[in-house]
């Protein structure tokens, strides 16, 4: 049995002191390095960034893959030598994306995207994410409005409407060259120049215009290009069926081979009005003989230059007309034409067209309230403006009038064409 050591009695005051507790054992001479140290402090600096570098990732991949709050596809400008900041606010607005303009401006720089943003009008699809929206305007992919240029329009009228559209800024320094425009349908983004959609029809132009010359009937009498061109005008104001073109064609071509004049309404009318396009009324007799570079009822030919742009259509069908013997045609009454060789048949397609409108001008009369007397005065003139029919000519060589209002009739040889 151990021997306790003797309690030695302790003062009150003494009693009540502490016990003096040992000092802590010394730190090594390894821990007291000071490069320890500092790699201490590093080693923690390291876990501590990247645990910040996890959770930012882990942020940032949820902020740009997270769908964004568009509810439908819309289309938002983005304007020329706006930055960062603008853009973001831009897109904030049209509420494309709903994130702090710096974050924003952030996932750029991550995505290393700061310098190929690009102006444009673009479209965003629904619920895009951050990075689809900024992938989408890096892209450059904007918005291509289609804008369809109708055959037989005039240059003129060309850049009438190029000017009214809102999607084309500048203004056209020059009316094109008539017949140098290829109607069609093309896509532009806004903010396209008007002189650069000018230049671009007329690139089309020169291209189809080459390949159709290079597939055209070489038995044709057309000598050049540009006499291509002026014929389909006349072929493309004449009919708008494509069942017609080609056969329409081939009455202008017979009739220059036999060296008849083409006799067109519409090369009256550009005689008349240029590049306007429309007269707006019927041809005056007295306007079928006025002499004009352009009236084909007075000079031999083609007229000096084309009266609109044709399409394409036009220009295949004249470059390659149908092989017909017709040298006339006249509206049929049902949107169509009758072709004929001789001016015989020619003359009673016209009757029978002139008998046709006169029975439709009779049906539209409405009857009078009071019944008509018995029998009118003699002599007593037609008062029924509907029903009256211009008197027939006296002359037989005189064509009959044609269905088209306004038609030209001429007194030397017979008229083609009167729609």
């Amino acid at each position: 049995m151990s021997e306790r050591p003797p309690i030695s009695p302790r003062s009150p005051r003494a009693a009540l002191e502490p016990e003096q507790v040992p000092p802590p054992p010394k730190r090594s001479d390894r821990a007291r390095n000071p490069f320890v140290i500092v790699g201490n402090a590093i080693f923690t600096i390291l876990i501590i960034l990247m645990i910040g570098a996890g959770a930012t990732y882990y942020y940032g991949k949820q902020t740009l893959e997270s769908p964004g709050p568009l509810q439908e596809d819309k289309i938002v400008n983005i304007p020329a030598r706006a930055g960062k900041r603008d853009i973001a606010d831009v897109l904030s607005r049209e509420g494309v994306i709903n994130v702090n303009p710096w974050v924003f401006i952030g996932s750029v720089f991550a995505l290393k995207a700061s310098s190929d943003l690009k102006p444009g009008e673009y479209s965003f699809q629904k619920n895009a994410s951050l990075r689809d929206v900024i992938a989408t305007i890096v892209d450059g992919k904007v918005v291509q409005h289609a804008i369809t240029i109708p055959e037989g329009l005039t240059s003129e009228q060309i850049v009438t409407r190029l000017s009214d559209n809102d999607i084309f800024t500048g203004s056209v320094r020059e009316i094109p060259r008539e017949g140098t425009l290829l109607p069609e349908t093309y896509k532009f983004p806004r903010g396209t120049t008007r002189d650069q959609v000018i230049q671009r029809l007329q690139q089309a132009q020169k291209r189809v215009l080459a390949e159709i010359w290079e597939r055209r009937n070489t038995d044709s009498p057309l000598k050049s290009p540009d006499q291509l061109v002026t014929l389909a005008s006349i072929v493309e104001k004449e009919t708008g069926r494509a069942d017609e073109r080609s056969r329409v064609a081939a009455v202008f071509v017979n009739r220059l081979r036999q060296r008849m004049k083409l006799q067109s309404d519409p090369t009256i009318i550009y005689g008349l009005v240029g590049g306007k396009g429309t007269l707006g009324r019927p041809i005056k007799r007295s306007e079928i003989t006025q002499p004009s570079p352009y009236n084909t009822y007075v000079i031999d030919g083609l007229p000096p230059g084309p009266i609109a742009n044709p399409g394409r259509a036009s220009l295949e069908a004249t470059a390659n007309p149908a092989r017909t013997r017709d040298l006339f045609f006249v509206a049929d009454g049902t949107g169509g034409h009758a072709f004929t060789e001789t001016y015989d048949q020619h003359a009673k397609n016209v009757a029978k067209l002139r008998a046709s409108e006169k029975q439709i001008q009779n049906d539209t009369v409405e009857p009078a309230d009071d019944p008509a007397p018995a029998a009118a005065a003699p002599g007593a003139a037609d008062t029924n403006p509907t029903a009256a029919m211009p008197p027939k000519p006296t002359n037989q060589k005189k064509p009959p009038r044609s269905g088209r209002q306004g038609a030209a009739q001429q007194t030397t040889s017979p008229p083609v064409v009167q729609r």
